[in-house]
């Protein structure tokens, strides 16, 4: 598995986490993984849930 920052999209309102910059406002510090953040972590912007979320390819 690459060791590169991935992104992942929300697929209700297309926020993006980067695993480069976490979410500073919930606490996730810059580098996490995404599946490294809390299974109860939702999306800042419309409140989807961890599993709504699909990794950005390419």
């Amino acid at each position: 598995m690459s060791t590169a920052n991935r992104r992942y999209r929300c697929r209700y309102c297309s926020h993006i986490y980067d695993e480069a910059l976490g979410d500073a406002d919930a606490g996730i510090a810059p580098g996490t993984r995404f599946e490294d953040i809390p299974d109860d972590w939702m999306c800042p912007e419309c409140g989807a849930a961890k599993g709504d979320y699909d990794l950005i390819e390419g």
